[in-house]
């Protein structure tokens, strides 16, 4: 950022009333009326308009490093991981064994796709020839937060080098993959996504990589698979074409106040296990819902509730699907707290490798 401008902010701070924490930087500022005396020959400084905004500064620093992916059946975005492979999507590279890849200084590479992972629409690219002014995009090592600033860069509807700025809209969605499962820790942007931008990064504007992006659910709504999956998949798909998720084969539901009532709890808390898929994991050691009418309503009772795995409190859904996506493997064993029967008891899980198509509803 120009030093004048940073000045420029510095003083409009000082000067400001603050709201609330989270309008920093947009109050408004009192006037006293009275200009500043400056030097008769001082010639206008024109830094912030030669130069640009902070989008323009991480554009140019990204856009060397993201590609356009041809695979002969359909085409996205990628980037640069590391010398010599490229990420994307998934769908983006479909069952395809090859790839072009073109950069934006018109350079064109033949790819080879390494590995695909459809459960977390990860995959990885290996590229034969890089520019020499290309450079790896690095990824963030802490979760961003809701507001944060963000650019979109890619290729929609093949018109190459698209930049759209947004915010972080959300957190730890759960988005469709294209294995049947949910995709867990995704994140939620406003930035404008369109065919074409699957695969390209969603960028923090000190340049690094927060997020895959991935899809478009609707007007001001995108998503991005997230730095930390993105980081635990990829070195795993470099190394051997594919990657393991763990595996619990449950089916579980929020407990709201009106599942709580009807299985006796005194607050709403945790997560009812509603079914276990037969033969997995879950099977014979977490006790399963039946179903009942309370009221003329149908609702899950007598099943166990999952409070806590590991001694981290499960308070969602997304909770748990976020936790065994980063935090476990297939083959580790889990301390999952149950309440059955209005008693905390703690039983242990072993975990297997996920299906290849979705069994339960815990993806």
């Amino acid at each position: 950022m120009p030093e004048e401008t940073s000045t420029r902010r510095r003083f409009l701070k000082a000067g400001s009333v603050t709201l609330t924490a989270a309008l920093a930087g947009c109050s408004n500022v009192s006037s006293s009326g009275t200009e500043p005396s400056q030097p008769e020959n001082r010639r206008p400084n024109t830094t912030s308009q030669t130069e640009g905004s902070e989008y323009t500064r991480v554009y140019r620093e990204t856009i060397p490093s993201v590609v356009l992916v041809d695979t002969g059946r359909g085409q996205g975005t990628g980037f640069l991981y590391d010398d010599s492979h490229v990420v994307t999507n998934a769908h983006v590279a479909g069952t395809a064994s090859e790839a072009q890849l073109r950069f934006h200084d018109g350079t064109w590479s033949d790819g080879t796709v390494l590995g695909t992972d459809f459960h977390s629409d990860l995959a990885v690219i290996s590229v034969d020839e890089v520019p020499e002014s290309t450079e790896p995009l690095s990824f963030v090592r802490t979760s961003p937060v809701i507001g944060q600033e963000v650019v979109a860069i890619g290729n929609p509807y093949n018109l190459d080098g698209t930049v759209t700025s947004g915010i972080v809209s959300g957190l730890d969605r759960l988005i469709p993959s294209p294995a049947g499962y949910q995709i867990p820790d995704a994140i939620q942007t406003d930035a404008a996504v369109n065919p074409g931008n699957s695969g390209g990064p969603l960028m923090s504007l000190d340049g690094r990589v927060i997020g895959v992006v991935n899809s478009k659910r609707g007007d001001n709504i995108a998503f991005g698979i997230s730095a930390a999956l993105t980081r635990r998949v990829v070195p795993e798909l470099i190394e051997t074409g594919e990657y393991e998720h763990a595996y619990m084969g449950v089916s579980l539901q929020n407990v709201t106040p009106a599942v709580a009532e009807a299985n006796g709890m005194s607050e709403p808390r945790g997560l009812l296990v509603v079914q276990t898929v037969r033969g997995g994991p879950a099977d014979g050691v977490l006790r399963p819902s039946d179903i009942e009418f309370v009221n003329g309503v149908r609702v899950p009772v007598g099943g166990d509730v999952i409070l806590a795995i590991g001694g981290e409190p499960m308070r969602s859904f997304e909770d748990l699907a976020s936790y065994l996506a980063l935090r476990t493997r297939p083959g580790d064993t889990l301390e999952v707290t149950v309440l059955r029967d209005g008693t905390e008891q703690t039983i242990e899980l072993t975990l297997v490798s996920r299906p290849e198509q979705s069994q339960s509803p815990l993806r």
